[in-house]
């Protein structure tokens, strides 16, 4: 009785927040335009990821650095992307942090680290996005407006940044965040380890790779490249990692490739949006 009770209040609360961030239809429309890599119009799962949207929108807090003001179709591109990975999962996933904060393009990071010594260097990192455990979530305005022009290349920040998100919910960015029940620990690491090393091989090779040699960094990173992939550029790693794909298919419970339309869709950020 209580937990129907409870899951009532929740519908309805839920239904409120999507009345109060109701995307308009035709900024719907520009969206899955722009990025064509979204669930096709008119499919269940574009139905569910606009709804999820609005919940997003609803439950984040953006910003802009520099001047930039957040407009609509900039926080919709935002929080569509960044809910694709969740879409068969719950946005409760992302529950852990409120902030979003945009850069008109790249950031820089003050960082520091200790030497052997015990001496103590400082420098400065340029970043195209960044995900701190608890927030906020950075991301560079220019890479989230080009992520449809250069999902061919299986880059897209937001999808990067956000699975970042899902491997930090038990505290450590390590390529492992929590799994479904239908995926054991050892299986994960086992698959993804295999995978990581041989790719970590083919960079120091200088063999080429269509995965983002980045992904070489840490498995964490692999992770997260390997995530943006599967959802710009499904068939760049189901044809180079096909265990990969396979086991991202089920962590997600989304197959990308069966999304793909009949021809690839590019359609750039127009010229009317100039002034976003």
């Amino acid at each position: 009785m209580w937990s129907r009770l409870l899951q009532g209040l929740r519908q309805r609360r839920e239904a409120a927040a999507v009345a109060r961030k109701a995307i308009p239809d035709l900024l719907w429309r520009r969206t899955l335009k722009r990025f064509p890599f979204l669930p096709r119009a008119g499919t269940t799962d574009e139905a569910a990821l606009r709804r999820m949207t609005s919940l997003f929108l609803d439950r984040k807090e953006f910003t802009g650095a520099h001047g930039l003001v957040i407009s609509d179709d900039m926080a919709v591109a935002i929080a569509a992307q960044a809910c694709l990975p969740v879409l068969r999962m719950d946005l409760d996933a992302y529950q852990g942090f409120i902030g979003i904060v945009v850069h008109p393009g790249l950031a820089r990071a003050r960082r520091s680290f200790a030497d052997d010594d015990g001496v103590v260097h400082e420098f400065e990192e340029t970043l195209s996005g960044e995900a701190l455990e608890g927030g906020p979530v950075m991301l560079s305005w220019r890479d989230v407006r080009s992520a449809g022009a250069r999902a061919a290349q299986g880059y897209n920040v937001v999808i990067h940044e956000f699975v970042h998100v899902l491997d930090m919910a038990d505290g450590l960015a390590d390529g492992l965040p929590l799994l479904p029940t239908d995926i054991t620990r050892q299986e994960w690491c086992a698959g993804l380890d295999a995978a990581y090393q041989a790719f970590c091989q083919m960079v120091d090779s200088g063999a080429p790779t269509d995965l983002d040699p980045y992904g070489a960094e840490s498995p964490s990173e692999f992770f997260a490249v390997a995530s943006e992939a599967f959802f710009v550029a499904p068939q760049v790693l189901q044809a180079e990692h096909p265990a990969v794909y396979g086991l991202l298919m089920r962590y997600f419970r989304q197959d990308p490739l069966a999304r793909l339309p009949p021809t690839p869709l590019t359609t750039p950020w127009g010229l009317e949006d100039e002034a976003l």
